[in-house]
């Protein structure tokens, strides 16, 4: 082989390493999408084509679960790689501060921090959920650029309002858009995508897409409704109107999924989906087949559909090995190439993605929830689990409740939280309470 061909040939070996090793990373995080809505999870009447599609490009996982069962919590674990009481948001952040029950931590290093000085660009569409003023806003905490919604749920999909508040924002200015929020978060994501894929620094990107959609309320546009009702005339209105919520959803997904493919770097971009917790029975939605939905810690409330993709690096299969939220911090760090010098409580699952590795079936997981009301009244409640042992409660005023997850699946039969057991795992989460209390969670 002649020098110049040789020089050519290792020039495009480096060039692909280079890029294999920096991928761009897009993380899309659904709110409220019950494990049973989507068809490729066993959904009988909701038609997701979309997000189905992407589940059979990589890597599907069966137990993967959000940090908490609301939420604040578990977007805040996203970003950081820690147990969300840690870093002070074990419950919901709120406009109004008598409701507001967590503060983020501004001095905890997040995900686009980290994803920053690995020569990353950060943007982020969407969702926040994490403060309403600086520092803790989005251009404060590592995202080069914001398009998206400082608060917690809208009152309307059309008008954007919390409270009569407008949260819209463009970086940190206030801004009137009109149309449907699932629609326009996703052209803003395709804009986004566009914009980065055809830069010619060759930077790679983290785009962090944080869909309000499918949270109550309920409001997909009328054409959607009307196709549901015609193809499941049997469904309740209740349930017709989230089914077509959530195929509006998978529809304008699968908008931003193709912008991928067009800009030709399909190849080089890492897709992450999740949702931040289980479904909203009250509101229409499935866990099915798992107990429970959201604010449980029943399987319903926090086992959620998730799936990585990265043709060519991530294998097609389905994956059984225990998963985190608080995991994709590490996991995406690694891969990016980006070293983590401070503790974090979230696992590497790189070994299981591109290796196809067991990874830790008896991992100790934790999950902690703050809230107010009569329900709550301001008190924690808590579950863990270690291998197929769950301990377990679904208010701060009910006993703890033990469940052998391989035996009784679907915790039907929990048990009394008696014996070595369960007092081992009694001891194990009294350790994490006391490790994060030492962090003030407000102001």
């Amino acid at each position: 082989m002649s020098l110049p061909r040789l020089c050519c040939l290792l020039g495009f070996i480096c060039t692909s390493l280079s890029a294999a090793s920096r991928p761009n990373i897009i993380v899309i995080l659904a709110d409220d999408l019950g494990y049973g809505d989507l068809s490729s999870y066993g959904a009988s009447s909701t038609l997701t084509p979309e997000i189905d599609k992407l589940m059979g490009r990589g890597m599907r996982f069966d137990q993967f679960y959000s940090n908490c069962t609301v939420c604040t919590p578990t977007r805040a674990s996203l970003l950081t790689g820690q147990y969300p009481d840690k870093i002070g948001a074990p419950g919901v952040i709120r406009q109004n501060a008598e409701n507001s029950w967590g503060y983020f931590d501004p001095a905890t290093t997040t995900l686009p921090d980290m994803l920053r000085t690995g020569g990353y660009h950060t943007g982020m569409v969407g969702k926040w959920h994490l403060g309403y003023e600086a520092p803790n806003i989005p251009n404060h905490r590592g995202f080069d650029f914001f398009h998206g919604f400082l608060g917690d749920m809208m009152d309307d999909y059309w008008t954007h309002l919390r409270g009569d508040i407008n949260w819209m924002r463009l970086n940190e200015d206030t801004i009137d858009p009109p149309g449907h929020a699932t629609e326009i978060f996703s052209d803003w994501a395709i804009d986004y995508i566009d914009d980065h894929a055809t830069r010619p620094d060759d930077k790679p990107f983290f785009l962090y897409l944080a869909y309000n959609a499918p949270h109550f309320p309920i409001q997909p546009p009328d054409d959607w409704i009307a196709r549901v009702k015609k193809r499941e005339p049997h469904l309740t209105e209740l349930r017709a109107i989230n089914v077509a919520f959530v195929e509006h959803l998978d529809h304008h997904l699968g908008r931003v999924i193709d912008a991928v493919g067009s800009a030709g770097i399909d190849e080089e971009t890492i897709i992450v989906f999740s949702s931040d917790n289980g479904g909203s029975i009250p509101h229409g939605a499935l866990n099915t087949p798992w107990r429970g939905g959201k604010q449980d810690h029943w399987e319903g409330g926090i086992r959620v559909p998730t799936c990585v993709v990265w043709p060519g690096q991530i294998p097609v299969k389905r994956s059984d090995v225990p998963g985190m939220t608080m995991d994709f911090f590490p996991t995406l760090g690694r891969i990016a190439g980006v070293d983590i010098d401070h503790q974090i409580d979230g696992q590497d699952l790189s070994s299981v993605w591109l290796e196809n590795r067991s990874g830790d079936p008896d991992r100790t997981m934790i999950w902690v929830r703050r809230e107010g009301g009569n329900r709550f009244q301001g008190r924690a409640y808590y579950a863990i689990r270690q291998g197929p042992w769950k301990l377990t409660q679904n208010t701060s005023f009910e006993p703890m409740q033990l469940v052998n997850l391989e035996e009784d699946p679907y915790e039907k039969n929990p048990l009394p939280a008696q014996g070595p057991i369960a007092n081992k795992l009694i001891s194990q989460l009294r350790l994490h309470i006391q490790e994060a209390g030492q962090v003030p969670w407000q102001p």
